[in-house]
């Protein structure tokens, strides 16, 4: 059985923020337990901090490799002022580094092919900079995912998918690169390459 967290409770909103607001929180806690709570029951009040302390910690490592907020931002207007060309070769050496074999797409509805560990991926990212993305790309990308009886697909856009667009999205399992995850994505292009 898998525990689900409610989406709007104290540690939900933590994990999703910034990782030292948790230790920040941690640490008021345990000052403030010092300070009022008294002596015999101070131990076990301090020890009440802890699990801000585990959440700025479980934050910290899934935040560790992803941009601050100021640099997604930084990162998607970069993005979106580059041309096709110049975006391509950024996504190419992102997934390269990620240790994806990439080429090209000679499908019209993707314009990649990844593969890596004996899954293949087809990604459609040409309309990554349109301002809203409706149902017809990603019925198309699943369609010649299952054409080409790939695995898996992946929809890359800055703006994130329409409602109607996000739930076939989510119904065909079509993972959306958009936003943090296309950051995060995109940063990678900037590491060295394997050799």
């Amino acid at each position: 059985m898998k525990f689900k967290m409610a989406e709007n409770s104290l540690f939900a909103i933590l994990l999703r923020s910034r990782w030292w607001i948790s230790f920040a929180v941690g640490a008021v806690w345990a000052l403030l337990a010092a300070a009022l709570v008294p002596q015999p029951y101070k131990i076990v009040a301090i020890l009440g901090s802890l699990p801000f302390w585990a959440l700025g910690f479980i934050a910290f490592v899934r935040q560790y490799d992803q941009p601050t907020p100021l640099q997604q931002q930084a990162i998607l207007k970069d993005a979106a002022s580059k041309n096709w060309g110049e975006f391509a070769q950024h996504l190419e050496r992102a997934w390269v580094v990620e240790g994806y074999e990439v080429e090209r797409s000679k499908d019209a509805a993707a314009d990649f092919v990844l593969r890596r560990n004996g899954k293949t991926t087809l990604v459609a990212a040409k309309r990554w900079k349109a301002g809203t993305h409706g149902i017809e790309p990603l019925r198309a990308l699943h369609q010649a995912m299952q054409t080409a009886q790939a695995d898996e697909c992946a929809y890359v856009c800055i703006a994130p998918l329409q409602d109607t667009a996000q739930r076939f999205a989510d119904a065909q399992h079509i993972a959306v690169l958009s936003e943090l995850t296309l950051a995060t994505l995109l940063q990678k292009s900037l590491m060295p390459q394997p050799e």
